[in-house]
This record gives C-alpha cells, structure tokens and sequence, in this order.
C-alpha cells in the first residue's frame, strides 16, 4: 500500500468550505506519540492507569506488550490535525462544537506514530459563520486499521 502524502486545504470564505461537503481536505503530518508525552496527558488529566505509565508491568501483563497512550490523547489532537489540514482565510475565530461519534478501533504504543486525515462531512451556515462537521481518521503508521475515527463538530465565524 502506498503512503499519501501529508497536505492541506485553503478556502477564502466559508462558502468555499461549504461546496466541498463529502470531500477529504487534507492530511496532516506524522506525530510521535513519546512515552513522555503520555505521562504528561496522565498527570493533567490524572489518568494513570499503569497500561499507560509502567513499561515493565505492560511488557508482561499487557496484549498490547508496551505502554499505549490514552484514547482521550488521540482524540484530542484532532483540533491539531484540523489545524494542519485545512484553513479559512476569513474566519475569526472558531471553537469546537462537541463530538457526534468517536471509535478509539486499537491503541496507540507508545513511541508509535500517527497522523489525520480530515474530511468535511456536514455544512450549515449560520447568521455569523457555519456549523460544520469533520471526519477525522486518525492513522498510526505501518498499520492499515485506523486507531481512532471521530466526527466532530465546530463553529466558525467570519
């Protein structure tokens, strides 16, 4: 299977946006999910289950054989993986709406890296902007099966 390469989508305005429902806007680079990267996401949001922290109890009690980030880690980099992936140059602002669906389908290891590919699923536009949603599939290289895929939701203002 051959490797796409990472890029990223500009509109004008948001009706721009808007005429691409259906279509992938981009994809982002490859992130390292480092082992002190995890740590971190476990003290701030005191998650610190040892599949994530203790490399030793992992290796011999974990299917997964090492330590694995936090599903919640990958999810919230999909705002960064919109972030590289696609850009409006006539909004000002914009915030996250909330999540429709999220499937976290294997995990992460520590170390692994991965990378999003952003689609725009819905458009609506509003009096001030749009509410739209993306799908963003995060991948995690030298695996076909994608380790999350999460619809989002966001609102943007022009």
């Amino acid at each position: 299977m051959e490797e796409k390469q990472n890029y990223s989508t500009s509109f004008n305005t948001l009706n721009d946006m808007k005429k691409n429902v259906g279509k992938e806007l981009g994809i982002s680079n490859w992130i390292e999910i480092s082992q002190d990267k995890i740590k971190q996401f476990a003290e701030i949001t005191q998650d610190e289950q040892w599949i994530h922290l203790d490399k030793e109890k992992s290796k011999l009690h974990s299917p997964y054989k090492t330590t694995v980030a936090h599903g919640f880690m990958i999810l919230s980099l999909a705002t960064r993986f919109s972030y590289d992936t696609f850009d409006v140059k006539s909004v000002k602002m914009g915030v996250n709406y909330g999540v429709d669906r999220v499937r976290f389908m294997s995990a992460t290891p520590s170390g692994g890296m991965v990378r999003g590919k952003v689609s725009l699923l819905e458009f609506e536009p509003t009096t001030k902007g749009a509410k739209y949603k993306l799908c963003v599939t995060v991948e995690l290289k030298g695996q076909e099966k994608p380790v999350c895929v999460a619809e989002t939701l966001a609102i943007a203002y022009e």
